[in-house]
């Protein structure tokens, strides 16, 4: 049987084990601001391929939701505002030449996209249609006319149907990434788009964006839809927009938390609920 001075020593321990616990989790929190500013120059590090060797990336960290029994849903705070859509300081031409240099192993048997003549003009309605409700995204090719061209060859050919939703990030880094029929974040067309950006493009509630390695001219399938804070330099190529309803529908996936599988670095995890798309509509 215990002494008193056995017990006293056995209460002390585990007080000091709850304190260091919470100590972490406060340090977590107070890294989420400043892991923004030093991580974000190599978020799609962490939004596209290094999820798969995950010890190279350094993007924003997150408190997990889901094995954190100190937080909840209702701890991820959604911005309700959306941001100004993107705009290019001096327009494209009416049609550009883009580019699709092969790169890896096809993630999904696809065809590569063609190259001539493509429009940077006008918009392209695209429908998201899940498990969980329809996403309705706008594209505009005089953002980012080799994406959009490529996004809508892909959706067309079936690449995004049956896929699902493999990360979502509800700290810091608020967007829901998606794109890769593996799942896991490392998967993509077997092809690469050049960069689209801009000196001083932002990101926010609203936009949506191409996922990339972190080195120039490497965007492929992957893309991340922006629900709330996303503090990032103007490295990822913006090409449309998200509807409200879309966004709602971002919102409450949100909301639900993840399980934390990408903590700390790049951060997020893959959705409690999951998202697939069981369908890819597009309307010229």
């Amino acid at each position: 049987m215990a002494t008193n001075q056995q017990r006293r020593e056995a209460a002390k321990r585990k007080l000091e084990r709850q304190l260091a616990r919470r100590a972490e989790r406060a340090r977590r929190r107070r890294i989420v601001g400043v892991g923004v500013t030093v991580g974000a120059v190599v978020l799609v590090t962490g939004l596209i391929v290094v999820l798969a060797t995950r010890g190279g990336d350094s993007a924003a960290d997150e408190t997990d939701l889901a094995s954190d029994p100190s937080a909840s849903a209702e701890d991820v705070h959604i911005p309700t505002e959306r941001v100004e859509p993107a705009t290019r300081p001096e327009p494209l031409p009416k049609s550009v030449s883009c580019e699709y240099p092969e790169s890896g192993e096809a993630a999904k048997e696809v065809s590569v996209p063609d190259g001539e003549d493509v429009p940077a003009e006008g918009t392209v309605k695209v429908t998201l249609h899940s498990n969980v409700g329809d996403i309705g995204l706008e594209l505009d090719r005089a953002l980012a006319p080799c994406t959009v061209n490529s996004f809508v060859h892909l959706a067309e050919e079936g690449f995004y149907t049956d896929t699902s939703c493999h990360r979502i990030g509800t700290r810091g880094l608020q967007m829901l990434q998606c794109g890769d029929p593996t799942g896991e974040g490392n998967g993509g067309p077997g092809y690469t788009l050049p960069d689209e950006t801009f000196e001083g493009l932002t990101y926010g509630r609203g936009i949506l964006a191409m996922a990339n390695t972190g080195s120039p001219d490497t965007g492929g399938s992957q893309f991340f839809m922006v629900y709330g804070d996303a503090p990032l330099p103007p490295d990822y190529t913006v090409f449309g927009t998200i509807d409200d309803e879309g966004l709602e529908v971002i919102d409450e996936i949100a909301r639900a938390g993840h399980d934390g599988r990408f903590e700390p670095s790049p951060g997020g995890g893959k959705p409690n609920t999951e998202v697939t798309f069981t369908d890819v509509t597009v309307e010229a």
